[in-house]
């Protein structure tokens, strides 16, 4: 069997952590056994190799998480990138394109693919390697899993099976999906045995093949990616699951949570606060998740998330929580915060000028033995300060050595990148016409591949 991992989203449910760079299964706010602190992604992947499916496990991402996944994973997960974001059924068919042309993996192998961050037990993995015998044993062309209902919620879609189970098993046939019910109608389907459709479903690889040839799509992997923004905009269960005819379904009777808002979030936090600030003790049920470095005070309120980042605060009972994606709909802003390969930054101070001058201050650390890619801007000059620790960094391929208090100037079109030696942190100041990501040209990402010329 081969997973693929779904990971996506904007992140806005769980704003002002989570922005467009930084989604929800990201934010380190959970902790594992041993009380360190770890991201949904980083505890999937542990449950994955705790089951011993990591070692065929890929994740399927989009260009703005990939440095965020390989910072948290590690740079030995395989991922699988889309050009640009779309919906679940192109990034499907282009993990299946990618199994099938460039790992060359058996058409009758069969393809597990679930989200990146659910909140689930060790069982449900166990649950999850059942799938490929399922589809064995019913000749089914898709098996889903479903989550046995706690609650009549209107949160989930429902997966409504047939009557009959299959040979006196639990396994049932799907007979239709039902999107988000109301309470009273949830109640009736679960009534007949309706299951919270998780995301997760399995396929035998020739099934996607022969469905994208079916719709004239290409089966190599660079000819997807060449003609990827054709593709329907549309999720999996969509263009797919509720297209099929022979769909099953097999029943997970154990904790499954999607931690997609504050209020569920903070029910799985060991922690009621995080980061610096004071919860008085008359304050029940109420959290504190505080990025910054002042202190953030909460004083008698009951039931309450107060979250502080450099993308904003945000002050808001549990139950009203899920109204912030709604909230802030219309705010458009650039991430203040963002995770990469080689370390993090943090945006200190953002100024566009009536002129049109644009002025960016960062606060970047680099961790030892890590480096940013060989790269150069057309739009914008930078100002390097060494606040701590000791750095290599390469200038129009000529190397040097900083330390603390050092200051390197890197003109426009001029070509840099800065190497740990021991973990580093700098100011940047950027000054230019246009300060976005589209202005860095990478000229290599590995250290050993940037040239070098000796001093004269």
């Amino acid at each position: 069997m081969k997973m693929v991992l779904l990971s996506g989203g904007s992140g806005k449910r769980l704003w002002p952590l989570s922005n467009e760079a930084r989604s929800k299964q990201f934010l380190k706010v959970l902790h594992n056994e041993q009380g360190e602190a770890e991201s949904m992604v980083q505890r999937v992947w542990r449950q994955l190799d705790g089951a011993g499916l990591a070692d065929d496990a890929f994740v399927a991402t989009n260009r703005a998480q990939v440095e965020m996944l390989v910072s948290q994973l590690g740079d030995g997960v395989p991922l699988i990138v889309e050009p640009e974001r779309r919906d679940t059924f192109p990034a499907i068919a282009l993990a299946a394109v990618y199994l099938h042309s460039v790992e060359q993996v058996p058409l009758d192998t069969v393809v597990t693919v679930m989200p990146v961050d659910p909140y689930v037990e060790a069982s449900f993995f166990a649950k999850v390697q059942e799938l490929e015998q399922v589809l064995s044993d019913t000749e089914a062309n898709l098996a889903l899993i479903g989550v046995v209902p706690s609650v009549p919620s209107e949160k989930y879609g429902y997966i409504v099976p047939m009557a009959d189970a299959l040979d006196g098993g639990s396994v049932r046939r799907v007979s239709h999906f039902k999107e988000k019910p109301d309470r009273v109608l949830a109640e009736q389907l679960i009534g007949r045995g309706a299951l919270w459709n998780c995301g997760v479903f399995a396929f035998r690889l020739d099934y996607m093949i022969e469905l994208l040839a079916f719709k004239g799509l290409p089966l190599e992997y660079g000819e997807l990616l060449d003609e990827y923004r054709r593709l329907p905009k549309i999720s999996f269960d969509y263009e797919v699951v509720e297209q099929e005819a022979k769909v099953v379904v097999v029943p997970y009777d154990g904790y499954w949570k999607d931690l997609g808002t504050w209020n569920t979030l903070t029910e799985e936090m060991s922690q009621s606060r995080i980061g610096t600030g004071i919860v008085t003790d008359d304050s029940a049920n109420t959290h504190l998740i505080n990025e910054l470095d002042i202190p953030v005070t909460v004083i008698g309120l009951n039931d309450v998330v107060v979250a502080a980042s450099p993308d904003g605060i945000l002050v808001t009972a549990k139950t009203e929580s899920p109204r912030i994606k709604e909230v802030m709909d219309d705010i458009r802003q650039r991430p203040m915060f963002e995770e990469r390969r080689w370390g993090h930054y943090r945006v200190v101070d953002y100024v566009k000028y009536a002129e049109g001058n644009e002025v960016l201050t960062k606060r970047i650390t680099v961790r030892s033995g890590s480096n940013i890619s060989y790269q150069l801007h057309h739009k914008r000059s930078e100002i390097w300060t060494i606040v701590s620790g000791v750095a290599d960094i390469v200038i129009n391929d000529k190397p040097y050595t900083v330390k603390p208090g050092d200051v390197v100037r890197i003109p426009e079109g001029t070509k840099h990148s800065i190497k740990g030696v021991t973990d580093v942190d700098l100011i940047e100041v950027q000054t230019g016409s246009e300060l976005i990501e589209e202005d860095i040209v990478r000229l290599c990402m590995e250290w050993r591949d940037i040239p070098l010329h000796q001093f004269i």
